[in-house]
This record gives C-alpha cells, sequence and structure tokens, in this order.
C-alpha cells in the first residue's frame, strides 16, 4: 500500500512541477488565483525564475519521496531520506495551518480568488500531502 501512495504522491508533485513549469513559460495576467491578492492587487508578482525553481523543488519532492519508499536510488540512507520526508511533511502542514492572514486554513484576509481556491484546493491538498508523506517517511523510519 505505501507503494501505491508514494507513486500517488510523487506523482502529484510532478503534476504540480508541470504545472508551474507551465505557468513559468506562459505566464498569465495576474488574475490566475496563483497568488494572494488584496482589492484585487496581488501581493507579490512572481518571477519567471522563481517560478521555474519552484518547478524543480517539487520535482525533487517527488523524487525524496520515491526514494524514501524505495522507489528511486539515490545513494542516501533511507533513515536520511525518512527524516527528509518527515521535514517535507512538516513544511507541508505548516502551509496548510498557514500564516494566519492571507494563506491557509486560518488566514483573515477571504474574498478574493487565491483565498477561495486556498480553501478549497490548496490548502487541503497540502493537509493530505502531508499526511502522506508522513505515511511514507514512518514506513522507512
Amino acid at each position: 500500500m505505501s507503494t501505491a501512495i508514494a507513486l500517488a504522491v510523487g506523482g502529484v508533485f510532478v503534476v504540480l512541477s508541470a504545472w508551474h513549469l507551465f505557468m513559468a513559460l506562459v505566464p498569465t495576467t495576474g488574475r490566475s488565483g496563483a497568488v494572494p491578492s488584496v482589492e484585487g492587487r496581488p501581493l507579490f508578482v512572481p518571477s519567471r525564475r522563481s517560478t521555474l525553481a519552484v518547478a524543480v523543488v517539487l520535482l525533487l519532492f517527488a523524487a525524496l519521496v520515491l526514494a524514501t519508499a524505495g522507489l528511486l536510488d539515490t545513494g542516501l540512507p533511507r533513515k536520511v531520506l525518512a527524516w527528509l520526508c518527515y521535514a517535507l511533511a512538516a513544511g507541508l502542514l505548516g502551509r496548510a495551518i498557514g500564516e494566519f492572514r492571507y494563506v491557509g486554513f486560518f488566514k483573515r484576509v477571504r474574498g478574493s480568488r487565491f483565498a477561495t481556491l486556498d480553501t478549497l484546493l490548496y490548502s487541503p491538498l497540502c493537509l493530505v500531502l502531508s499526511g502522506a508523506v508522513a505515511f511514507i517517511a514512518r514506513q522507512e523510519d
């Protein structure tokens, strides 16, 4: 069962990476709901380079999960991989909880496209991924 979960989680990270790659190559006008906004103005405008960096990091997350489950050989000890997965799970949980203003389940600023997508998709996805990554780490710990 952990193999199936690892493949699913790895697949989600690959799809998210591909989406970020697409967003870097075909930028939108800022109405995509990808970044928090206030009164219709985004809080920041991600650069092409930073969006590509996020895509690479998401691919590395996929590799970490697959390596921890024994599906990819990295040469690193399984214990190290498991602890890196615990750190990833904690980061994903932190993202789901948020910073209490613009991002996460406990955000106060609502009503924007990002806030709606964050409540319905981004934060729940981070919560599920956090649990799944911790489960994979626990299997290999």
